[in-house]
């Protein structure tokens, strides 16, 4: 036990006569650890605030528009304009099994909301009770609509959060009356506020059941009655949205009379293959922001093992001589050893510790949109801290074996 005692603290004055280099090697490896650290945290802070973004989007959700037919596949001249039905619905919801929810969506943006405190402009959207279920929206007060409401066309509504806020400053909304247009909707529900309120239109939205929207608010310029917006729907399982969209595709082909083949003619947004490829970038992010955090570490490490072995170098003398008053070869190996390994802990903590600060400075100031706050990744940690066990072990123990290896009367010669 004294033993050790006794290595421990020669270490510790041996590091402490050499302060300037002890501290330009553990800068190094001090760097390396925070740089890989840090640097995945940020790209997990961009993934993390994109998912984020996507989940106020709602899950594995499919969007579907109208679009144009080219003549000739692959040209532009020549489109023939087409708009999604009522039927597209149907005929999805009936035959594409492995569409699981849809629902049809008529918008509309120039639709003027009075309530008898204040007077805002929105959009307006109509749709079935099951979009609740497609889309993400949070109930707040009140509630969503129901069958009911679509099959008896009844004037009611729900308000998004900020809606809710212009229309009802400071007053109660549920049981209210809101002209749209000059009909009157009674606020049966209010939504929660969703993502960040300022971005997201679902918060400045009015949303009335379809059947009332397709009677008294029908899409503007539609070249039949029986024209909506826009589709969405969810695949019965997210590896299952390829397939879905595929089915989707050669219905409203069918029922527009062109080749289902004509990819040109589609116009839709696949989140889950959005959030597929997002997700790939931020893993080849990861791999190039580690990899640069990792090479710092090993030219840190390097820095270790030259230093070490120049301290081999400048102490053979002492070496000679600790081995002539009867040092054993054990412990001038787990003296030089104990400096290396000790080296490169002390700056790998200093290095997660310093990395952590900063992530923790970067939370108190605000985020912008798509970007959450970077974060220490345990995977990422584990990598630093097993990198810093080989780093410290090769730094100390190849020239702490070089040292043990000389000889007492080869060492006291040496000038």
């Amino acid at each position: 036990m004294r033993m050790a005692f006794d290595i421990v603290r020669q270490v510790l004055s041996t590091l402490w006569a050499h302060k300037l280099r002890s501290f330009l090697t553990m800068f190094g490896i001090a760097w390396g650890v925070g740089s890989l650290l840090f640097l995945v945290g940020v790209g997990e802070g961009f993934r993390s605030g994109q998912h984020k973004n996507m989940a106020t989007i709602g899950e594995d959700v499919i969007f579907l528009w109208g679009g144009q037919v080219p003549a000739v596949e692959g040209q532009q001249q020549g489109m023939r304009r087409y708009y999604l039905t009522h039927k597209d619905f149907e005929d999805i919801k009936s035959e594409a099994t492995l569409a699981g929810n849809v629902a049809p969506v008529l918008g509309r943006g120039d639709i003027r909301a009075v309530s008898d405190f204040a007077t805002a402009s929105g959009s307006v959207t109509g749709s079935t009770p099951n979009f609740s279920q497609i889309r993400y929206l949070p109930q707040g007060e009140g509630r969503w609509l129901n069958e009911g409401d679509e099959e008896q066309r009844r004037l009611v509504c729900v308000l998004g959060f900020q809606m809710m806020r212009n229309l009802f400053p400071g007053r109660p909304a549920i049981g209210s009356t809101v002209l749209l247009n000059g009909v009157r909707f009674e606020v049966v529900g209010v939504l929660a506020n969703i993502g960040r309120q300022e971005n997201n239109l679902n918060n400045v939205r009015v949303y009335v059941p379809f059947s009332t929207m397709h009677e008294y608010f029908p899409m503007k310029n539609a070249h039949t009655p029986d024209d909506i917006s826009n589709l969405v729907l969810r695949p019965v399982s997210r590896d299952k949205h390829e397939g879905a969209v595929d089915q989707a595709h050669q219905i409203i082909a069918r029922n527009h009379g062109f080749d289902a083949k004509n990819k040109d003619a589609f116009e839709g947004w696949d989140t889950v293959q959005t959030q597929d490829m997002v997700g790939k970038i931020f893993d080849g992010m990861d791999v190039f922001l580690g990899g640069v955090g990792m090479v710092t570490l090993m030219l840190g490490a390097i820095g270790i093992v030259n230093i070490m072995l120049v301290s081999v170098t400048e102490r053979t003398r002492e070496i000679g001589l600790m081995k002539a008053l009867g040092a054993t070869n054990r412990r001038i190996l787990m003296q030089f050893f104990l400096e290396g390994a000790f080296l490169t802990a002390l700056s790998g903590g200093t290095g997660i510790a310093i990395s952590a600060g900063v992530m923790a400075l970067l939370a108190m100031l605000p985020t912008p949109p798509g970007f959450d706050l970077p974060h220490i990744v345990p995977g990422s940690a584990a990598v630093a801290v097993i990198s810093l066990s080989i780093a410290g072990i090769v730094a100390g123990l190849y020239p702490a074996r070089k040292a043990s290896l000389l000889q007492p009367v080869e060492a006291l010669r040496r000038e």
